[in-house]
């Protein structure tokens, strides 16, 4: 049978990452979740640590039209009409590489009705003593112009209390409204001291999240930081290059459960619709690529 999934570990870090998505599975700091996990077989739930590529988010109605021709995906949300986090994530992904504290998987996204040339697409998950750092890189492996964003999509866990008691910190002036039955992109407001403005730590209470931030404060290296702390003094970081322009976070509601479990925080490189929009829209020429990497790390 088979290998699906590949075990990491380094110093105090240890990960699973999947064939299914090729996502990340389970990430720990001395035995703490950092990330909210799911089993080793099955569907995986809410998307979990998947890579959403050739676009994150949403694309409404699941159609588009680039370079002149129309496209058509599966719309997977149809609830809101939205084909939901590209096409990598119902493709067959492979092991390239394992070693102790490294994987590598690849899976390749053919032309076709949904989208214009082959795409390859490589994660790299590695583990060293500042954490867990993910690379993707895509290739336009066919012989015109594509389309293309991604986001990894991992469900961050500070602590064992509630969400609601968590602290998050997000450098971000400011967001995208959506419509509240599609969750489709309306304009920029400020966060404006708000109930989205974060900039500062403060406690989550009962706020629901599910939107794309921007303007984001960074350092002088361009990296921007994501901080969740628990009141029990731990926490986890998310840092991300200035390849993401973009990120979505959601507090995980599920009123019908498991609700709140975890707060994703998803760095984009374009916003949602952005098929629709072009905002941020990389576009990849034949033999032309694309790489973005994200680190999470342990706080406390």
């Amino acid at each position: 049978m088979p290998e699906t999934e590949v075990h990491l570990a380094h110093g105090p870090y240890s990960a699973v990452v999947t064939l299914r998505g090729g996502a990340l599975r389970e990430l720990r700091h001395n035995g703490r979740n950092l990330v909210v996990g799911f089993g080793p077989e099955g569907a995986v739930p809410d998307y979990r640590g998947v890579i959403c590529a050739p676009w994150p988010n949403r694309l409404a109605d699941g159609t588009y039209t680039y370079a002149g021709r129309s496209y058509a995906a599966a719309v997977n949300e149809p609830e809101r009409g939205s084909a939901l986090h590209g096409l990598a994530i119902h493709r067959a992904w492979e092991l390239v590489e394992a070693t102790a504290p490294q994987a590598v998987l690849r899976c390749r996204i053919p032309s076709g009705p949904d989208y214009p040339a082959d795409l390859e697409l490589t994660v790299t998950y590695s583990l060293s003593d500042d954490g867990l750092q993910g690379t993707v890189q895509a290739v336009n492996a066919g012989s015109v112009s594509v389309p293309y964003g991604v986001c990894p999509h991992p469900y961050l866990v500070a602590g064992p209390s509630p969400l609601d008691d968590w602290s998050l910190e997000l450098p971000a002036d400011t967001y995208l409204e959506v419509t509240p039955d599609r969750l489709l992109p309306v304009g920029m407001r400020q966060v404006d001291q708000g109930r989205f403005d974060f900039r500062s730590p403060r406690r989550l209470a009962q706020v629901k999240i599910d939107h794309a931030f921007t303007t984001l404060g960074r350092d002088a290296a361009g990296l921007a930081r994501v901080r969740v702390t628990d009141p029990s003094g731990t926490g986890v970081e998310l840092e991300w290059g200035p390849e993401w322009p973009w990120v979505q976070v959601h507090t995980g509601d599920k009123p019908a459960g498991p609700d709140r479990l975890g707060l994703a925080v998803e760095p984009m490189t374009c916003p949602p619709d952005a098929l629709h929009s072009g905002t941020d829209l990389v576009h990849l020429q034949p033999g032309g690529s694309h790489s973005a990497s994200w680190i999470i790390r342990a706080l406390g």
